[in-house]
């Protein structure tokens, strides 16, 4: 066989993903435990049907009528009015962020972030040709703003990606922090897009406030988000942002023809029709996640405070063999995150026993 021209930055990696393994508790990817109702399903089904009588055409390239409900729950959230053409969607947030490199990063230009952070970020940049530059965050895993500051004005980034709350930790950002790098953003010659990727949003602590608020003030501020994890739609594929609309416009430009099919769309808005019910989950792991964290802190642990649905924790000298020991007893988390910690989904309650006991009888606690 010829050999294959492979761009040099590509050769020899291993595509990403985390192990999906056939046991009974899975706690390694921050999915929402809970499956959908029967009712859940049947708008779904039902929405999926109508939509399959129309699929010799290409879907609605402009999903407006996805995106203004999309508004109008971010409206009910978090307190922000939207336009329709404020919001955009895409198979899950990863493609939205790749839209974001595509059209702000690329040959040439910096895409900024702060490590530990979620480990797409750096593939994204990789596969726009965009270099990458990860600081380091504090000790505690927040962001020092004076740090922040200092590192764009290195950098002269054209993205800076921010997660609130951030995977791995579970850490959120407050909005002084988002602030000073707008702030500093605004200063880079040639313009630069904050992304503040609110992933875990919903799952956030009373008190924390969304970067949602300060759009108005910052067009040059994207706001993602996913369907994924409060709403317990992972296998749908359905992440969104919001920005001012000239932003979204961009984005618009690099997209792929007809990227968010009819069956993505009816699925979205059928999960939406139903968003009282499926939120109404998110108190329950909110509260399994703060028992979770204190219950690991009783027995010696360090804990990372977490405002996402899952909790980091360690630190362990081998934490290859603890992963490994909990495996064996069926329950699945991710080795993740800084040297000698874990990270565990918050599950069920009978999951997050199940995890407890295996922990328990593998490290001695």
């Amino acid at each position: 066989m010829p050999a294959l021209p492979v761009r040099p930055e590509l050769a020899g990696v291993e595509p990403y993903g985390a192990p999906q393994l056939d046991v009974p508790v899975l706690l390694n990817v921050n999915e929402n435990p809970f499956a959908p109702s029967a009712a859940v399903v049947e708008e779904i089904a039902r929405r999926v049907a109508e939509a399959a009588h129309g699929l010799n055409r290409y879907p609605d390239r402009e999903f407006l009528a996805l995106r203004a409900e999309l508004a109008g729950y971010l409206a009910l959230e978090s307190g922000v009015e939207l336009t329709p053409e404020q919001v955009w969607a895409a198979n899950g947030s990863n493609e939205v962020m790749l839209h974001l490199l595509q059209a702000f990063g690329g040959p040439g230009r910096t895409a900024l972030s702060f490590a530990p952070t979620y480990s797409m970020y750096p593939e994204y940049a990789r596969d726009t040709q965009t270099r990458w530059v990860a600081v380091e965050r504090a000790s505690d895993f927040s962001i020092d703003p004076a740090v922040a500051r200092a590192a764009i004005a290195e950098h002269a980034p054209s993205v800076v990606l921010l997660a609130s709350p951030n995977n791995p930790t579970g850490t959120a950002l407050g909005l002084d922090v988002v602030r000073t790098v707008l702030d500093a953003a605004a200063e880079v010659a040639g313009g630069c897009v904050v992304v503040v990727d609110e992933a875990y949003a919903e799952f956030r602590r009373a008190g924390t406030p969304s970067a949602l608020t300060l759009l108005a003030e910052h067009p040059h501020l994207a706001v993602t988000r996913t369907m994924s994890k409060a709403f317990g739609m992972a296998g749908a594929r359905v992440g969104y942002l919001a920005a001012a609309r000239e932003l979204v416009d961009v984005l618009r430009v690099v997209r792929l023809p007809y990227h968010l099919s009819a069956v993505t769309q009816a699925v979205a808005r059928a999960a939406l029709a139903h968003a009282d019910e499926l939120m109404a989950q998110v108190g329950a792991l909110r509260a399994e996640r703060d028992e979770l964290v204190a219950w690991l802190r009783a027995r010696g642990l360090q804990v990372a405070d977490s405002d996402a649905n899952f909790v980091m924790f360690g630190v362990f000298d081998n934490r290859r063999t603890l992963w490994q020991g909990l495996l064996d007893r069926g329950v699945l988390i991710r080795e993740v995150g800084p040297p000698g910690w874990l990270r565990v989904s918050v599950g069920t309650p009978s999951e997050t026993a199940a995890f407890k006991d295996a922990l328990v009888e593998v490290a001695g606690l």
